[in-house]
Formats: C-alpha cells, structure tokens, sequence
C-alpha cells in the first residue's frame, strides 16, 4: 500500500463513473482522481451486444451532451473522428446501434489515458480511523492473477452497475452450464447453440423480447418459449409528454416530494423502463408467431399467464415445471435464459462495512450518502437513487449533468477540508 492519498477513487467505470471523469477533465478539476474497473479493458454490457439492436435513448444524451454540447467527448464529435457523421445524418435516426454506442463510450474511455486501472476487482472499503473519527478510507482490490493492491482516498464515487437478479427458485441452479442470465447471452450462450435444441427465455421486458427474437431467427432451427408471467407483452410508453419524467428537472420535482407521493410517482411511469418492449419489436414478434401459424409450425411460443414453480436439472437439460392456464406441465430445455433484470442494493455492494457509520441509505440531491458525525470522506453513489432522484438514474438520460453535480460536490467537499486544515 502506498502512503499516497488520492482526492477521490471512482469504484466502477462504466458510463456513469466514466461520465464524472470526463466531467472532472473537461473543468479542469484539482481533484486527483482514479478510477477502478473489474473487466480488462472498457466494454459496456457486452453480453448483451446484439447485432441490429439499438439503442433507447437518443444520441443526444450522451456523456457530455446535455452538460456542453460544443464538448469533444459528444458523441457527435466521436462520429467525425470516426469518419461517419454523414453517413449516421443519412440514416435519420436519433438511435444508435448499441454495438456503435458501445464503441463511443469505448472511444471516449480511451481518450483518458490513465484515468482507471482496469483488472482492479474491488473486494472491500475500509473506514481508517483516528482517534475515533474516519479521515479517509482504503480500498482494497484484486486482479485475476489475485494480486491484491491497497489504495487510499478521501472520497468514493460507487457506479458498478446492478448485480444480476437470480430469482430464488433458480439460485441453487446457478453454477449450471444450463442455466444462464442475460448478461451473459451474446458471450456465452449465443456462441454455444446448437441445431434443434429447446430454449427457454423467462421475462416479459425488452431484454427477453430482444432474445427471444434472436433465437427464434437464428439458423440453428431452435425451439424457443417466451415465458411471460403477465398476460401480454406491453409497449413502453416514449410518448413526449411521458419522456418528460426522464429530463433533468424532474429529478429536482421528485427529489422534493413526500416519500409517499414519491412512490406513487414512480409506480405510474414505471411501464416507461420495467417489463416493456419498443413497439416495433412487438410488431416483429408477432409477424413471427404469425407466419408460424400461418404455415403449420409450433417450433417458437409465447407462454402467458405462465410461470416456474420448479427447477430441476438433469444430466444435460433443465426440467421446468410450469403453472399456466393448461394447469401445471414439465417441460424439458437444453437451455434457460433469465431476463430476470438486476437489483442494486448498497448494503450487497462494497460499501456493507461502512453501514455502521451510515445515517441512511438514501443521498442527497448531490447523490452524497448521509454518514454519521466523525466520518469525514464523502460517499458518493450512481445508479442507486431511484427511489429518491427518479426513473432516469440507473439510465442513460441524466449521465451528463449528474456528473457535474458530483464534480462540484466533490470539489466543495475537498475545499471545506482543505480549509478546515489550514
């Protein structure tokens, strides 16, 4: 371990955390910062790079955009370095391929040099006391040769993104070849069909739409349910009025309402982000189980009102036992997909040895946690404020701006220290 203190250690760099660097560049900011990621090199949901999906959200809300549209981390400026501003005009589309979005965040990563150590798992973070008070905190992290390193800060920035939701009846069943989250879909399980095998996808949002349109067209001649617990898979409200919720105003409108007023807000937006499919994709699927009836088939289903009640694995396949509207049946998969989605919970994070010293686990507006008098490093989180900040944050839409909220926080913060030194 180094004696070396730094300002400020980001723990993730995805787009959250790789938004702040970039925020913290561009103001010129005195905080020394460094960044930890777990992968190698920078990649941003690559299981789930599906070839001809695109993205949500327009180009527009990229990493700076919202924040300085005249910025050279745009993604704009990305498409003129890259030599396609033209040809992506000509497209007219506000959306691009998630595979062109992840190479900008890969491109504007790049550009920051040394800004984070990757293959830097962090596995703890540490309160330092002094005479009972906490002056910094130590990070520790591992490699995959399982070096361990230890680093210092005087202030945190928590963006690993969810972990992988496993619902409990498929939790023993997770080290099983047969069995996989779609995290993991384009790397591992998409690699690894084989012709006429049988494959289940559980979910009804766009993940398990996306998956199952992808099986259902692949070569390989697959048998693919989409079991859906609903009775329908529903649209996504991107109507303009509706968009609104995730614009950086409603932030500060939510943030200051009643708790109950609060939830009840975020329950009546929710069909804008949770277990809903763009419309088009709707259209394509049931083209397709159309054109299935159409000439005889039954290869492809759509399950409704269906759910797993039990899960057993076999020697090379999963037994599902489901209950629907045909009562209860087993039925037999090579493979099962979750489209179970992700939770994020600050007490399953690195952050569980500081609990003791927290006031709550919700921030303030700034996304600083509230800690308890005598802890003086601030704790900053992304994409753990919903309940507080809004649908948009564990999004894409208010990336820019929540940068620079933090960057200024944090440079308030190391100011008033500083002083409080002198």
């Amino acid at each position: 371990m180094s004696d070396r203190i730094h300002d400020l250690i980001g723990i993730g760099f995805g787009p959250s955390n790789l938004a702040l660097a970039i925020a913290l560049h561009e103001r010129k900011s005195p905080i020394d910062a460094l960044f930890l990621e777990t992968q190698p090199s920078f990649s941003w949901h690559p299981g789930m790079m599906i070839p001809g999906a695109d993205m949500q959200i327009s180009f527009l809300k990229d990493l700076v955009s919202l924040h300085n549209p005249t910025s050279g981390f745009s993604f704009l400026s990305y498409l003129h370095a890259k030599g396609r501003l033209e040809r992506f005009i000509n497209r007219k589309s506000f959306f691009p391929s998630r595979v062109e979005f992840n190479d900008y965040l890969s491109w504007a990563a790049a550009k920051l040099g040394s800004a984070c150590a990757y293959d830097q798992r962090v596995t703890k973070v540490e309160p330092v006391e002094q005479h009972g008070e906490v002056t910094h905190l130590r990070i520790h992290t591992e490699d995959s040769a399982g070096r361990i390193t230890l680093r210092q800060a005087r202030q945190i920035v928590l963006a690993p993104g969810g972990q992988q939701h496993w619902p409990e009846l498929f939790a023993p069943l997770r080290d099983s070849p047969c069995i996989s989250h779609s995290n993991d879909f384009t790397q591992k399980l998409l690699p690894q069909v084989r012709p006429n095998q049988r494959i289940a996808v559980i979910g009804g949002g766009q993940s398990a739409s996306e998956i199952f349109a992808t099986l259902a067209n692949h070569p390989a001649q697959l048998s693919v349910d989409l079991i859906l617990r609903g009775h329908a898979l529903k649209p996504a409200d991107d109507s303009p009025f509706v968009n609104e919720v995730f614009d950086i105003a409603h932030t500060d409108l939510l943030h200051a309402m009643p708790s109950q007023q609060r939830d009840s807000f975020l329950r009546d937006f929710a069909t804008t982000n949770y277990a809903v499919t763009d419309g088009d994709l709707l259209h394509q699927i049931y083209s397709l189980l159309y054109e299935q009836d159409v000439v005889g088939e039954n290869r492809h289903a759509l399950l409704r009102d269906t759910s797993p009640i039990a899960a057993r694995r076999d020697t090379a396949t999963v037994t599902l036992t489901l209950t629907g509207p045909d009562g209860r049946q087993d039925r037999v998969y090579d493979h099962v997909i979750l489209c179970t989605g992700y939770r994020r919970y600050i007490a399953a994070t690195c952050l569980s040895t500081l609990t003791p010293w927290m006031q709550s686990p919700e921030p303030d507006r700034q996304y600083r946690l509230p800690m308890r008098k005598g802890f003086h490093p601030a704790v900053y989180v992304q994409g753990y404020s919903e309940p507080t900040h809004g649908l948009s944050d564990t999004l894409l839409s208010v990336l820019a701006v929540r940068a620079q909220e933090i960057a200024i926080s944090a440079e308030q913060a190391q100011a008033v220290r500083l002083i409080a030194a002198e």
